[in-house]
């Protein structure tokens, strides 16, 4: 039986360790930057940047998914300021 049964989805969590290290911060901003600058990147990722991002998955994919309500928040933006 896994130790975890029984403890709910969230009870886990612990909010003291969300982005405490560059790395994940690192992750996150490189996923949002992603989204919300869609043309190609001048340098590729490689060496630690490269492990930085695969150690740090869900960061990323975070930061990927508020470029997206990034892009939302700028067409909402226009949309009200220009009509």
């Amino acid at each position: 039986m896994a130790a975890n049964q029984g403890r709910g989805f969230l009870k886990g969590i612990r909010p003291s360790v969300f982005l405490d290290c560059y790395q994940e911060w690192h992750a996150l901003v490189e996923g949002f930057c992603e989204v919300l600058c869609p043309w190609p990147a001048k340098h590729q990722l490689t060496g630690q940047l490269l492990d930085d991002l695969k150690a740090d998955h869900h960061y990323y994919m975070t930061g990927r998914a508020l470029g997206i309500l990034g892009w939302l928040t700028i067409g909402c933006v226009i949309k009200v300021v220009l009509f």
